[in-house]
């Protein structure tokens, strides 16, 4: 028997929990794991509310204060939850104590004297998304749990979602996220903002968790297309909410910058067809001159820190070199070869030294970066990798080998998973001859 159809008054409903989910997720939670001191159970009533609004506000419509309804909710669902727990009967009354009926039910605005009743505590929510934010990138979890974890709590998407974004099954992104909740709960990870003196330790993971998310969504590690714009952006909104609440950290700043220089790109990224566009095929009139800008600006503030560049700093001073420039002949290659010299220093990696090796090359030594491959290759440091033939084909062509470099572009394209990628190494070897 088929499904019947969704009414407009339904469809309404559902879009208008999407809408608030999308927007309020982070504080909804957030608030939830503080006021429980539960992540699991925060995150799991707050599913629960979303599942009655959509019955309730396609029966009696959207209320007046959509936030508070859910938040109310998700608390009477939270009372319940330890109501059932006999061992907890004195924490159930603590919570259960002053949740009255009538505005709460009804998501109506509170009155006089009904301070809880406010969807938010005005002094407590910035702390209480920073906390979310570093509870689910916890160090104790393992790195893809936190990748999952951060999207599901702090960018409220689906488990289904998640899963099409790292082309994984469901059931794979759903045991990660109920592994991750049980470990935050043994590890009993408080949930509360780290202290100073461990803020900035915590903070790594943090952003390595955005820049993982942000990367897949820049270029995809496999499937059809080159890019996943959707998840891109989820990782930079979630950037901008961090540098708001941490507006003096530099590191945050820088890793904004990276994202918005990068995702400028986009547009000029792909084809009609969705087919690679080379940067130096690439249309810069295309380049979104507004995310240039916020990306400047962005990168202007983690310098403006004064304690010098931090990696994301580093790299995002990089692209900044790109996006300024008119073409690709004109960009400031010696200074790009500093930067990576410099970030080698700092955050010393095969994928780095690789990038310095294109940079070398571009300043007009194409037999330097040669030799800076090899001892990649010959140290064996990116093993598997489709990107270091791509890297030393290019650099052959440079040098007149060209039958070494239809060998490593082949070789290139065998390794790749990504469609659109593999297309690109097919077509520059066949021009080879």
């Amino acid at each position: 028997m088929p499904a019947p159809e969704e009414t407009p008054v339904a469809d309404a409903a559902r879009r208008a929990v999407a809408a608030v989910w999308r927007i309020e997720s982070a504080r909804i939670v957030g608030a939830l794991a503080r006021w429980t001191g539960d992540l699991a159970l925060a995150e799991d009533v707050a599913q629960e509310a979303l599942a009655e609004a959509l019955v309730s506000w396609s029966r009696d419509g959207e209320p007046a204060n959509p936030v508070g309804w859910l938040l109310a909710t998700a608390r009477r669902r939270a009372v319940d939850a330890f109501r059932r727990r006999s061992a907890r009967d004195e924490r159930y009354a603590l919570l259960a104590h002053g949740l009255e009926e009538g505005g709460a039910l009804t998501g109506a605005p509170p009155g006089a004297g009904r301070a809880d009743e406010l969807p938010w505590d005005p002094d407590r929510i910035d702390d209480d998304v920073l906390a979310l934010i570093f509870t689910a990138c916890h160090p104790v979890l393992a790195p893809e749990a936190r990748v999952a974890l951060t999207l599901r709590v702090v960018g409220g998407l689906t488990s289904e979602e998640i899963a099409r974004a790292f082309l994984v099954p469901v059931p794979t992104v759903q045991a990660r996220i109920t592994r991750a909740k049980k470990t935050v709960a043994a590890a009993r990870v408080p949930f509360e903002v780290p202290p100073a003196e461990e803020r900035r330790e915590r903070l790594a993971a943090v952003l390595g968790v955005l820049y993982v998310i942000f990367t897949e969504g820049a270029t995809a590690t496999s499937g059809p297309d080159l890019l996943r714009p959707d998840l891109a952006r989820e990782a930079v909104r979630l950037a901008r909410t961090l540098t708001a609440l941490l507006p003096t950290e530099p590191e945050p700043q820088g890793l904004l910058a990276l994202m918005e220089l990068t995702a400028a790109r986009f547009p000029a990224r792909t084809g009609p067809d969705g087919e690679a566009v080379l940067l130096e095929d690439q249309d810069r009139r295309r380049w979104d001159r507004s995310a240039i800008r916020r990306g400047l600006a962005a990168l202007g503030r983690a310098a403006a820190a004064g304690r010098g560049l931090g990696p994301y700093g580093l790299q995002a001073a990089i692209a900044a070199c790109h996006a300024t420039a008119p073409s690709v002949g004109e960009t400031d290659w010696e200074r790009v070869v500093l930067l990576y010299e410099a970030l080698g220093r700092v955050a010393p990696s095969p994928v780095v030294e690789l990038n310095r090796a294109v940079a070398v090359a571009m300043a007009g030594e194409p037999a330097e970066a040669l030799a800076l491959v090899d001892e990649l290759v010959a140290t064996d440091r990116l093993p598997g990798s489709h990107l270091v033939p791509t890297v030393r084909g290019e650099l052959l062509v440079r040098l007149g080998r060209r039958a070494e470099a239809r060998a490593e572009l082949e070789l290139a394209a065998r390794l790749c998973r990504n469609t659109r990628e593999r297309a690109v190494l097919l077509a520059k070897a066949a021009a080879l001859g």
